[in-house]
């Protein structure tokens, strides 16, 4: 008998060495051929089967194959695949290189009246997708929409001492300049919103050392613009939570796949991010996927297994008419039935915003997402593509849903967005944040806060908690300016809106305003991000200025953008301004630049002043 059973145990062994002895594990890196930089998010399967993974942010990879595994795909949007033969080596690194190709015709699923089962594997769902095929190219004329920004005037501070606005921590504008600038054209002035563009760039502020889960950061100096003003400089930064002490998140992707997401930079781009930001992922993270075209289905249910997320987002292809509001609730509706408490409950959206099917007005919409948000899941919104964009439905929906909202223009973004800026852009450490500045009238004639048009709250609104304002998250700074006129200023070239004087009452300065040095006092209210009852946080910015010399990085860096953002919006109060200012302001301020940012933004600066020299000579 115990022969037997060692003859059992034995064979089972064999077995299990066999089986280890014909898989083995393949590592190596995948690089652009020009720069030899690593490339992230690049898919890498196995030719014939659906096993495959995606290189890290370093362009990493590992994958098990087996002995009868003969080639691996390599594939990139925006570069040439590569098919590799697999050899005996373990280590197998590859070069792609860019694909200059233009593409020239794309086959949808297109939607006919037969309603027979669509190619998007949508669980237990049809999408009423015919099978039949159609050429799709990119639509003749561009319907991309944009919010208009009445830009805000000089107020005066004797009859205006209050000034009241949420915080935005979005970038979007930013990256949707830097589109059509790369593309050879001057972005539409409401395109250019001052804050996010401000906003997309970090800066070395102090971290919180108080109770507040920020800091508060201050400089006032002359304006660049107009020597005659000033320009404070107001920086918030966000406490910095280390990755693993981030509480558990419970994640749905929302992900448009209807027809107008089949170009290179929409859906393909989407599926590259998402796939990146599951490689940062924790066991104790949990994701489902829901997808929208026709209808709405559950394509993968909340699952801590990688190897399914990835699976899942492979499997994504487009087509069809694009039902957004049904694609909402039903995200919801898998947020809310894995919800953790203290934990991060989040719907993560990726659309062009192109919704026109069931709810598609934008009050509908953001009053759906304003009743969803009180279930305690935030919502994130990634908008994507050219054309169509929807870029002020997105913002709005963002905003409404307690999150933040960005454009991904290209893969080095998704990066940025999905990788860099992980905790930032899933964890809240704050929510409704408010600032109100109180001005005194003895020291300061008039201000103009630079941006924030679509964030303007009633001065009522900063000590109502029932009011909703912007959030923000694990690291996340966020930079306002404010030009001021000083209240000594006799020879000013800004123009100030005059309000006649009151007829009833009279406004008088007290003598501690004119005896005080007290510029302003700055207010914050913020909740804690399951709070209810808002905390307050004052500080005092007194008329100190700093020398030119002295100040720092971040003043005239963030002065540079918002520059340049006025320039390109040919604002009126622009003052002086100028790309050769702007230029000088941002290369003094490079600093160390590690993701090269900064850098970035020096060349799209010198492209815009020769769009704008060729202008001007026609």
């Amino acid at each position: 008998m115990k022969k037997h059973i060692y003859l059992l145990v034995f064979s089972i062994l064999l077995t299990a060495c066999t089986t280890l002895a014909q898989t083995r594990t393949i590592t190596g890196k995948v690089t652009d051929a020009g720069t030899a930089h690593g490339l992230p998010g690049v898919t890498i399967t196995i030719k014939g089967t659906n096993k495959g993974t995606a290189t890290d942010a370093a362009g990493n990879y590992k994958l098990l194959v087996s002995n009868t595994d003969k080639t691996l795909t390599f594939r990139y949007i925006g570069y040439k695949s590569k098919d590799i033969t697999i050899s005996k080596d373990s280590v197998i690194n590859v070069a792609l290189e860019v694909d200059n190709a233009q593409l020239t015709e794309v086959v949808v699923t297109g939607y006919g009246k037969n309603r027979r089962s669509a190619n998007i594997k949508i669980r237990g769902v049809a999408t009423m997708a015919d099978q039949e095929s159609f050429s799709y190219a990119p639509p003749v004329f561009n319907t991309e929409e944009y919010q208009n920004i009445q830009e805000s005037i000089f107020l005066e501070a004797k009859k205006n001492p209050l000034s009241t606005f949420s915080i935005d921590v979005d970038n979007a504008s930013y990256s949707n300049v830097r589109r059509f600038i790369n593309d050879g054209q001057l972005p539409p002035a409401d395109a250019v919103r001052i804050e996010e563009m401000i906003n997309y760039f970090d800066y070395d502020y102090p971290q919180p050392t108080s109770e507040h889960p920020f800091s508060v950061t201050t400089e006032l100096a002359a304006c660049p613009w107009n020597k005659e003003n000033l320009l404070l400089h107001i920086g918030l930064q966000g406490k910095e939570i280390p990755t693993d002490n981030l509480p558990a998140s419970n994640i749905v992707f929302l992900i448009d796949v209807s027809g107008s997401m089949m170009m290179d930079d929409k859906l393909p781009l989407v599926k590259s991010g998402f796939k990146m930001l599951v490689d940062q992922l924790r066991p104790q993270d949990k994701v489902a996927i829901v997808v929208y075209a026709g209808a709405a289905g559950l394509v993968l249910p909340s699952t801590n297994k990688k190897a399914e997320m990835l699976a899942a987002i492979e499997a994504l292809e487009a087509g069809g008419s694009t039902a957004g509001a049904e694609g909402i609730n039903l995200a919801y509706k898998e947020a809310e039935k894995h919800f953790i408490k203290g934990g991060n409950n989040r719907v993560i959206l990726a659309t062009d915003g192109d919704f026109n099917v069931g709810v598609s007005s934008s009050g509908e919409l953001e009053r759906l997402i304003e009743k969803k948000r009180e279930t305690g899941v935030f919502l994130t919104v990634l908008g994507f593509g050219t054309g169509n964009l929807k870029d002020s439905r997105m913002e709005q929906l963002a905003n409404k849903g307690n999150g933040n909202y960005a454009y991904i223009d290209n893969i080095l973004e998704a990066k940025k967005v999905f990788v860099n800026e992980f905790g930032g852009t899933l964890f809240t450490i704050a929510k409704d944040v408010k600032l109100q500045l109180e001005f005194n009238p003895a020291h300061v004639k008039a201000y103009r806060l630079i941006g924030y048009e679509n964030r303007a709250l009633q001065n009522e609104d900063f000590n109502n908690d029932k009011k909703d304002a912007g959030d923000m998250g694990s690291g996340h700074s966020v930079t306002a300016l404010y030009e001021i006129v000083p209240a000594n200023s006799k020879n000013s070239k800004t123009e100030l809106q005059k309000v006649d004087d009151l007829k009833y009452q009279e406004t008088k300065l007290n003598n501690k305003a004119v005896a005080t040095n007290e510029l302003l006092t700055l207010k914050l209210r913020y909740k804690e991000p399951a709070g209810d009852q808002s905390k307050l946080l004052q500080t005092i910015v007194t008329t100190q200025t700093i020398a030119p010399e002295k100040l720092s990085d971040n003043y005239k860096f963030s002065a540079a953008v918002a520059a340049y953002g006025m320039l390109l919006r040919d604002s009126k109060f622009k003052g002086s301004a100028n790309y050769s200012q702007v230029l000088e302001l941002a290369q003094q301020a490079r600093g160390k630049d590690e993701d090269g940012n900064r850098g970035e933004f020096v060349k799209l600066v010198k492209a815009v002043q020769l769009m704008d020299a060729r202008a001007s000579k026609k």
